[in-house]
């Protein structure tokens, strides 16, 4: 089953263009919620990701409608795959039901890893800069 994940930050913007979207490809339940992106709170997505079943395909209509940012993106979408659920975004390059989307998630993965050990040298540089 396909199931139609829509959100928007405030009450000011419309779901309407989400929804549309998400009809067009056949989604058979959509679910809209009105969650600030910079949350990982979203109480109607914890709620799919809590009842969705396997074989079951998560369709967004971007990523950012999705994910805080990278890192909680990725948590995300690796604990639908390893439900068994695909992850379709209609306008990104992404479809964990196939082998060539699942590796370009693993790139994606693979980028924010290396941007968090970035982060880390980072910091752990400044820090022994700042000791003398």
């Amino acid at each position: 089953m396909k199931i139609g994940y829509a959100r928007i930050s405030t009450k000011d913007q419309s779901l309407a263009m989400q929804v549309e979207a998400l009809k067009e490809v056949g989604c058979e339940q959509i679910h809209e919620e009105i969650a600030s992106g910079a949350k990982t709170a979203r109480p109607v997505l914890d709620e799919i990701i809590k009842n969705i079943r396997e074989n079951d395909t998560l369709v967004i209509w971007k990523l950012d409608r999705l994910g805080k940012n990278l890192s909680h993106l990725i948590q995300l979408a690796t604990t639908l795959m390893n439900k068994k659920i695909g992850l379709i975004s209609l306008n990104d390059p992404i479809d964990t039901s196939t082998a060539q989307g699942r590796m370009i998630f693993g790139i994606f993965a693979s980028l924010a890893e290396f941007e968090r050990e970035l982060i880390n040298e980072r910091t752990e540089a400044g820090l022994k800069y700042a000791r003398g």
